[in-house]
């Protein structure tokens, strides 16, 4: 049997040496990469290059403004109100009978002209009733005519028997039967007015044009005397009553001038524009104040005010006709102020105090202010000619800190033109001219002028 030397555990002889020597030259490498690295990291710190530090640009922040122009501003009272029909009536029948005739437009919503015939009763007994009348007309008118006859006959009697004296006695001239006669007559003519009358009572009408708002009768029925037919409407002029606080009236030429309103021109009465939301727009109309109601409302305690709008149901394009139950925003034009200015309730803070734009600067300024609406302040004094007021929202601001206004930042101010000569802007504030439509044109009536 042959012994073979196996080699010695661990022992490799192309490894080149042996363990002590492997892991030297080992820790040699692990050194030598780690030198590197330092050498790298030293490199890198001392070749690189500072950090510039940029420091954020801070604007001001952007303000909307407007700016105001005092000027004549025309104090304008706003209310509202339910339109309703200045002329109501019930069409009654005078007169008991059939109805033989009604016309076409006897219904609700119809229009019927002033004098047309709305409701004939059957007039055939009347008729016979005119025609007894004339009868017992022509009868006593025939008594009367003997009467006077016989008495000339008897007086031509008297004068032949006796020439030198007149019949002493009255009964001898037959006056008292002439009288009765005459007595008879006149109660004949009367019997034959109240005929005719009855007989022109068959035939209803109304002497203004009219709306129907209701009717109860149709063709064929009997009517009795003072039996309601329907009820009308005048459709050439609706009200709207209004309800005015102190205040307001104290702003309108109601009361100096009350007694002759009913009695003014068109020219000379007070305008007021009416206003209604309805048939998806908001079409303007012209009104007139007509006069108070004399009174304090016991419950609200504010002043009645009746304003009246002529024409009403006439349409055009754009504008549907006003009709009774709409609910309408009424203006009134009343005193004028002499340099003031129109202020947006939003500039003004803590009662009299507003916030303006000076010098690029937020200032606050305290005004007096005379009198406030729903979306003014009219100021008097306090404020430069030209003051740029801000309108918008202040959240963050304070005074003396530095702001850009609208206007700076490209963008126009409120109202476009950069300008509000102390009055509320064009657009929906806009009074309206007394016509059937168009924009107003109140330089007649001392409206300022916007721009």
């Amino acid at each position: 049997m042959t012994d073979e030397t196996k080699p010695t555990r661990g022992y490799e002889p192309w490894a080149g040496g042996t363990g002590s020597q492997r892991n030297g030259r080992h820790g040699l490498l692990f050194a030598c990469v780690v030198a590197l690295g330092l050498v790298g990291v030293v490199a890198l710190v001392l070749l690189r290059r500072p950090v510039e530090r940029i420091e954020p640009e801070v604007s001001p922040p952007r303000v909307e403004v407007r700016r105001l122009v005092a000027g004549e501003i025309p104090m304008v009272v706003q209310s509202s109100g339910a339109v309703r029909p200045r002329i109501e009536v019930d069409v009654v029948s005078e007169v008991a009978g059939r109805v033989v005739f009604a016309h076409s437009e006897l219904k609700a919503g119809g229009v019927i002209r002033a004098n047309e015939r709305i409701v004939q009763i059957d007039p055939r007994d009347y008729e016979l009733g005119v025609r007894r009348a004339r009868a017992a007309v022509a009868e006593a008118q025939a008594s009367l005519d003997v009467e006077i006859a016989e008495a000339e006959a008897e007086r031509r009697q008297w004068a032949q028997l006796s020439r030198e004296t007149e019949p002493g006695l009255p009964l001898a001239l037959r006056e008292p039967r002439i009288r009765r006669a005459r007595a008879v007559l006149e109660s004949a003519n009367a019997q034959l007015a109240a005929a005719e009358l009855q007989f022109e009572r068959t035939s209803i009408s109304l002497p203004f044009d009219a709306m129907i708002a209701g009717d109860t009768v149709d063709l064929g029925q009997y009517v009795a005397i003072g039996q309601r037919l329907a009820t009308a409407w005048g459709i050439d002029a609706f009200e709207v009553e209004v309800l005015l606080n102190g205040d307001d009236v104290a702003w309108l030429e109601l009361f100096a001038a009350s007694d002759a309103l009913a009695g003014r021109s068109d020219g000379d009465r007070i305008l007021a524009e009416v206003r209604a939301d309805f048939a998806g727009g908001a079409p303007a109309r012209t009104g007139y104040v007509a006069r108070t109601t004399g009174q304090v409302d016991l419950v609200s305690r504010l002043v009645p005010v009746v304003v009246e709008i002529p024409r009403p149901l006439e349409a055009s394009a754009g504008r549907p006709p006003l009709l009774p139950g709409a609910f309408v925003e009424v203006r009134i034009p009343g005193k004028t102020l002499n340099r003031a200015m129109a202020v947006p309730l939003a500039a003004v803070r803590r009662g009299n105090r507003v916030w303006i734009v000076e010098d690029g600067r937020m200032a606050v300024r305290p005004v007096e202010i005379v009198r406030t609406d729903a979306a003014y302040a009219y100021v008097t004094s306090g404020l430069p000619d030209g003051a740029l007021v801000v309108a918008g929202p202040l959240d963050g601001l304070t005074e003396g800190m530095a702001v850009r206004t609208s206007q700076e930042a490209g963008e126009p101010s409120a109202p476009q033109d950069g300008s509000l000569r102390g009055a509320p802007p064009n657009g929906k504030d806009a009074m309206v001219l007394p016509s059937s439509a168009g924009p107003v044109d109140f330089s007649g009536h001392g409206w300022p002028t916007i721009g």
